[in-house]
């Protein structure tokens, strides 16, 4: 027995024994006298190194950690109950929630079928679009900080989130989060946006349907340089998952999936095709219901219902990540010249026709330089098909008719762009042309 267990906190909350331990603290099952219901409290301890100051910032950040999520109510947050400061450190009293992290499901019953991880996307999507309407960014989700509870996915663990009108309070030349799961704009020290969450959604998707994430890598620095220059290898288990994860991992932040979209395509992927000479699953296949939780055929079930495989269930709520220091410069000098090239997915051709005069929907010209662009075509009912990256060199012609498809380009000074016959502002920098159709 340890000197906290049993101990009466705030003189109404008795802890009765830990369920987990992390550099920055313990989680406690605990019971709640006044409401005579049990809770889950996270016991933060302050590293012996930090100074005042520094003790300071921590205090701050775990308040931050209780009023991110206080300020959204969704089924897939962690709902926060109340904090104490007590034995001169904070306590977060929180809903208790029975149920494995993805990441432990992932190591006992292995990946997720397609359709179950796009079910369980949806719900994480859904309560990702209510948390950054209301200004809140997580900023360091994994498959270790989403629970699998009983009909719901919950996101847990705020340490790291942001919330509009908060400062700061990471110092200078010190990089926090999660390496294989951080968005490329946030390795390089900038600021943390909805789409980095996003990004990391889809490498947590990914993970989902391959066992592992897409940087996998032994140290924190070859892992955040494959982040900042390299692209993910191609998920071998994805199916129609595959395109959505791709539209997630863009290392460019305006090229990834809206909330709208994403939400919109994850649904459709989450439908199980079935032959139709067999509406019943494999025996031993791992299951998620429509909600995107294991059903009642899965192993992940049969795990919770009782010790016939040798599992238990978990109770896990992700501690704050412990800082990686000095990195971001680093990275920065092994970017060397920026992006890697884009992959050329179309045969651009020489031509001398007038841009105006051509009958193609969308018609992109390289003019004195090295034009990218990037296309997202659609699919019956608005859903996004494929994306694809597209060099076209200085002189040729990139034509288009699958419509309708959005257009990304990297400079409007270089790509000269027309739509439907009717050339588009030629404005240096990256422009997007949304939603283009024909006439």
């Amino acid at each position: 027995m340890t000197q906290t267990e049993h101990f009466v906190l705030a003189k109404r909350y008795r802890l009765l024994h830990a369920l987990g331990h992390g550099a920055m603290g313990t989680v406690w099952r605990a019971h709640d006298e006044l409401l005579e219901r049990d809770v889950a409290i996270k016991e933060i301890r302050f590293p012996a190194e930090l100074d005042e100051n520094d003790r300071v910032v921590f205090y701050r950040r775990t308040l931050r950690e209780a009023r991110a999520p206080a300020r959204v109510r969704h089924k897939s947050i962690i709902e926060v109950y109340d904090v104490v400061q007590e034995h001169a450190r904070p306590w977060i009293v929180m809903e208790l929630i029975e149920a494995p992290t993805l990441e432990q499901h992932i190591k006992e019953q292995g990946p997720l079928r397609p359709e179950d991880a796009a079910a369980l996307g949806r719900q994480l999507v859904d309560a990702l679009e209510e948390a950054h309407a209301a200004g809140v960014l997580h900023r360091d989700i994994k498959p270790s900080n989403v629970l699998l509870a009983p009909g719901r996915v919950v996101l847990t663990d705020f340490g790291l989130a942001v919330t509009n009108g908060s400062s700061t309070i990471t110092k200078v030349g010190t990089f926090v989060g999660s390496p294989a799961y951080v968005a490329p704009e946030v390795a390089r020290g900038e600021k943390a946006t909805p789409e980095s969450d996003l990004w990391s959604l889809g490498a947590t998707l990914y993970c989902a349907v391959e066992g592992r994430p897409p940087f996998d890598y032994e140290n924190v620095m070859a892992t955040l340089s494959a982040v900042l220059t390299e692209d993910p290898a191609t998920s071998q288990r994805a199916g129609d998952l595959g395109p959505i994860i791709n539209g997630l991992l863009q290392r460019n932040p305006k090229r990834r999936l809206s909330h709208a979209r994403l939400a919109e395509r994850l649904e459709r992927a989450s439908t199980p095709k079935r032959s139709a000479s067999s509406s019943t699953p494999p025996e031993g296949a791992s299951v998620l219901s429509s909600s995107g939780l294991p059903s009642r055929r899965s192993g992940a079930h049969r795990a919770r219902q009782g010790p016939s495989n040798g599992l238990r269930p978990y109770l896990v709520f992700g501690l704050p990540v412990v800082g990686v220091l000095a990195v971001v410069a680093v990275l920065l000098v092994l970017l060397g010249g920026g992006e890697d090239e884009p992959s050329s997915t179309a045969a651009p051709s020489e031509g001398s026709t007038p841009l105006s005069a051509a009958t193609d929907v969308v018609v992109v010209k390289a003019k004195g330089g090295e034009c990218k662009l990037t296309t997202v075509v659609g699919r019956e009912g608005g859903a996004a098909g494929t994306v694809n990256n597209v060099r076209v060199l200085d002189g040729q012609v990139a034509r288009y008719n699958s419509v309708p498809m959005d257009l990304t380009v990297s400079d409007g000074k270089i790509c000269q762009v027309v739509i439907n016959g009717e050339a588009q502002p030629a404005k240096a920098g990256e422009q997007t042309y949304r939603d283009i159709d024909r006439p």
